[in-house]
């Protein structure tokens, strides 16, 4: 059985992401149309302390160089709330820049002090209900955006590589990397046939984060 291999850049550092590293990237024919890509913090304030060695315009500009030759693509990040002097000005800058960016995911973290660090004897170390709160509020957030990126593919015709049979669907992802899956009944001749192939899918609906499609 031919095999089909596709490779997903991930936490790739922002600095990295230049014109020519874009160019060279889109000439790949076996790159998933999905970065990961470290931002830690919206707000240039906290990227500081954090000795980021890049600012949030630099990242913006990335993204839009990423997003200009891969029109289709699939953009996620971390971001660490609570970082110690993190005020609440500066919280609402990293809230703002992220519903300007729209990733598809953020994953995000509450910071906790690790012996050893220069962050961990920081002055103003930050309550942990308030971590909590605008933890809550970045999750949010995301389940947003997510969900806006997911629908917009409702009715549109998508390759997929199936992989795997679960609960009565085939799934398999997208070139952007995105989760799709078809129902089959536990058709078992149907799923060796859709293993490990690439197949033109209508998406249908949407499931949670999943895409749902049929053939």
């Amino acid at each position: 059985m031919k095999e089909y291999k596709e490779y997903v850049f991930g936490s790739l550092e922002p600095t990295l992401i230049t014109r020519e590293f874009v160019e060279r990237l889109s000439n790949l024919k076996k790159v998933c149309h999905h970065f990961h890509l470290s931002l830690q913090s919206g707000c240039n304030e906290i990227l500081k302390r954090m000795n980021r060695r890049y600012t949030i315009e630099e990242f913006e500009e990335g993204v839009a160089l990423l997003r200009k030759a891969f029109p289709d693509v699939a953009l996620t990040t971390d971001i660490i709330v609570g970082f110690p002097g993190e005020t609440e000005e500066e919280f609402n800058i990293t809230y703002k820049f992220l519903k300007k960016i729209k990733f598809y995911k953020t994953h995000i973290f509450k910071y906790s002090q690790r012996k050893g660090t220069r962050a961990a004897i920081m002055p103003n170390q930050i309550d942990g209900k308030v971590k909590e709160e605008r933890s809550r509020k970045l999750i949010e957030l995301s389940d947003e955006n997510e969900m806006e990126y997911n629908k917009e593919y409702i009715g549109k015709k998508v390759e997929v590589l199936f992989e795997e049979e679960h609960e009565g669907y085939m799934k398999g992802h997208t070139t952007n990397y995105i989760v799709v899956k078809v129902k089959i009944e536990n058709e078992e001749k149907l799923v060796k046939q859709l293993e490990n192939t690439i197949k033109t899918v209508e998406i249908i609906d949407i499931d949670g984060v999943e895409l749902v499609g049929k053939m």
